[in-house]
């Protein structure tokens, strides 16, 4: 993998505090998906709650004989189904459609909703595969969480913990009535995708999306260090990854890695003044990650962020770089998104609206200012008026929010 770090503005002016946004971009080799991988092995949990009846449990049981039928004979999938019992419809083993048509034929909606036993289950069966698989819990609901455990940060945890044991998990929410931030939290925690199925027809390009990627992973537990030097402060991460402090600096999350992607975290820091010319490294970051495949290893790589010190008017000639520029307006939209959802969920609609418009007038400016940055800035703003435009006409539906966490989500974890 190619590891590669630069500042929006190269070019610092001596003698001068400065706030500086900086691009960390890791590309990922493309591989053959039809080519030599380590076994799959998938855990498939399905919710079969009363409100899951109908189309979405029937899209449910076909995409699951979808995935079977493009699964190798290495590979191994178990089907997991919960309404307020768990069941065990079929444990881990090489895929015979014959038994798969007839377990998923069993399959009739039920009751409420025992996310955390039907997730449990899962792991359950994969924690006694092969550690050189790749192990992964999909994850199926269309309801609260309401049986069982049903604490939101105790259950957002409980990914985390299975992926220390190479367990991921990915989240596929269907319709409007589950909860978003708890599915994208799993998702996180667990290194895998959160996806949103708004109506049962969009299951199986999930699905399709969901398999392509597993079939092209090239590592796991991938994380990169940010170790800024002496007396250069980390200000924040614009990502949404999960992240940790850690000695000399922060550590970030960023799951698995897979073929032909590139992933992107932005970052801040506070560079004091800089009392000489000349090149001056500000931070070294640090990428770890475990290869898959042919070769199971653990790699790990340090790319120095270097500035250079220059007169005040060298500095304020010198162009921002205009893809560390489009990272971070995406970026701000998604925050002020974020911060949108909370005020409207603390029953403040009126601060939201404002929020959403301040945040397209910010970045219409920052268009007129810029133009390498111009039609990623009006792009974004006529998202964010659009949705303060929905919020001024009522409250805010739950697709509504859904489609804005998503987005959010899907843009704040730089892919």
């Amino acid at each position: 993998m190619k590891a590669a770090v630069r500042p929006e503005h190269h070019l610092l002016a001596v003698e001068h505090e400065h706030d500086v946004n900086c691009l960390f971009e890791l590309a990922v080799p493309a591989v053959e998906a039809t080519g030599d991988r380590p076994p799959l092995h998938i855990a498939l949990v399905i919710d079969r709650s009363g409100s899951m009846a109908g189309e979405k449990l029937a899209h449910a049981c076909r995409c699951a004989a979808w995935l079977g039928e493009r699964l190798r004979p290495t590979d191994e999938l178990s089907l997991v189904t919960f309404d307020d019992e768990v069941r065990l419809v079929l444990p881990r083993t090489p895929v015979d459609a014959t038994r798969l048509t007839a377990a998923l034929a069993s399959v009739r909606p039920g009751g409420t909703t025992n996310l955390s036993g039907g997730w449990l289950k899962g792991l359950e069966q994969l924690r006694s595969s092969p550690a050189d698989a790749t192990r992964r819990i999909l994850l199926l609901t269309d309801g609260m969480a309401n049986v069982g455990i049903t604490n939101g940060g105790t259950l957002a945890a409980l990914p985390r913990r299975a992926r220390v044991d190479g367990v991921g998990t990915t989240t596929i929410g269907f319709g409007a009535g589950f909860d978003e931030d708890l599915l994208t939290a799993m998702a996180d925690s667990g290194g895998g995708n959160a996806h949103w199925a708004e109506t049962p027809d969009m299951a199986p390009e999930i699905f399709a999306r969901e398999f392509d990627g597993l079939t092209r992973l090239c590592a796991q537990n991938v994380s990169v260090e940010i170790r800024p030097s002496a007396e250069v402060e980390v200000l924040g991460i614009l990502n949404e990854y999960p992240q940790v402090a850690v000695p000399g600096g922060v550590q970030i999350s960023l799951g698995d890695a897979y073929g032909g992607e590139t992933r992107n975290v932005v970052f801040q820091l506070h560079v004091p003044h800089l009392a000489e010319l000349g090149a001056v490294q500000v931070a070294g970051l640090i990428l770890r990650y475990v290869t898959v495949g042919d070769e199971v290893a653990t790699h790990e790589v340090t790319v120095p962020l270097v500035v250079n010190a220059v007169s005040a008017a060298d500095a304020a000639a010198a162009a921002a770089d205009p893809e560390v520029r489009r990272q971070v307006l995406v970026l701000t939209a998604a925050r002020a998104r974020d911060e949108a959802i909370r005020m409207t969920d603390q029953g403040d609609a009126r601060s939201a609206n404002r929020t959403l418009r301040l945040a397209a007038r910010t970045l219409r400016e920052a268009a007129s200012l810029d133009p390498a940055a111009a039609a990623t800035a009006t792009a974004q703003a006529e998202l964010l008026d659009q949705e303060a435009g929905d919020l001024a006409r009522g409250p805010m539906t739950a697709q509504q929010r859904k489609r804005m966490r998503y987005d959010s989500t899907r843009r704040r974890r730089g892919r």
